[in-house]
């Protein structure tokens, strides 16, 4: 790995901010760093926000990402940095296609392609209807991490909406707050693939009856957002095959403004007995 580079703090002691500024090393290599989750390993939101702001730092600013699509390969490893290599595809007027490998030593993590796009005149045209569901100031505050908020405004079978938002200024960089979103994006998909799983048992927390993890990740990005304002998003599982579920999620502002869609695979299993 790079010589040099600090290991990851312990625990949250690093802010999003901090753990977007990658540092370069070498042509179109970056390296990062993490906090250490509750749970071992890395967040597969942090490395596809890691991944695009290091594609975007090849991208002239006149270029806005409008779509990224990522598989997440291993597991990755908090103790150690990651390095991000970028592939310039494709550089067009229009658009801009990068491919972002992120590895550690045991190998890729993460395979990512992003897209960007300048702006262009065009019709404006909203079909998703965000849910009536109570606001972020009627919603208790249940996140797992002191980066953001997340307030859970409703849950059903297969169905799950907070409010989120990230704890950090970010400005009017829109490349930051598109990272910010994917860094949010993947915490909610796997909780509305659980709960349409049959075998979830209602009476106990989801925690410790099953193992799982993200597999791919697609985001499109329709509108200017910004990440660290509270945005809805609602993710409904559209069904479990073999061990995997497919959820698809739509975030919107406020106001109800539909400014993005994730759609994510997540492989999904009963624990093992311990003993």
């Amino acid at each position: 790995m790079a010589a040099g580079v600090p290991v990851p703090r312990d625990c949250w002691a690093v802010d999003f901010t901090t753990m977007m500024a990658l540092e370069p090393h070498g042509t179109d290599v970056w390296v990062g760093t993490g906090p250490s989750y509750p749970w071992g390993g890395l967040y597969g939101g942090q490395i596809v926000a890691q991944g695009l702001r290091a594609g975007a730092f090849t991208v002239d600013p006149g270029y806005r990402v409008h779509s990224l699509h990522a598989y997440f390969i291993r597991r990755g490893d908090a103790a150690e940095p990651i390095r991000f290599e970028v592939d310039r595809v494709r550089n067009g007027r229009s658009f801009c296609t990068r491919r972002v490998t992120a590895r550690q030593s045991v190998g890729v993590i993460l395979e990512m392609s992003a897209s960007f796009q300048v702006d262009e005149a065009g019709p404006q045209v909203q079909t998703a209807v965000m849910p009536e569901v109570p606001g972020p100031d009627e919603c208790e505050d249940d996140g797992w991490s002191p980066l953001f908020g997340r307030r859970t405004a409703a849950r059903d079978r297969g169905v799950t909406s907070a409010w989120m938002r990230v704890h950090a200024d970010l400005g009017e960089d829109p490349t930051m707050q598109a990272a910010a979103l994917a860094y949010l994006s993947d915490d909610l998909p796997t909780e509305a693939v659980v709960l349409l799983d049959p075998d979830l048992d209602r009476d106990r927390p989801p925690e410790g009856q099953f193992f799982s993890a993200s597999l791919d990740h697609a985001m499109y990005f329709h509108r200017p957002l910004a990440a660290d304002r509270w945005h809805l998003q609602t993710f409904t599982c559209h069904g479990l095959m073999s061990s995997r579920g497919v959820s698809v999620g739509y975030v919107f502002t406020e106001e109800g403004t539909h400014v993005a869609t994730v759609v994510q695979e997540v492989l999904v299993r009963r624990a093992r007995p311990r003993g």
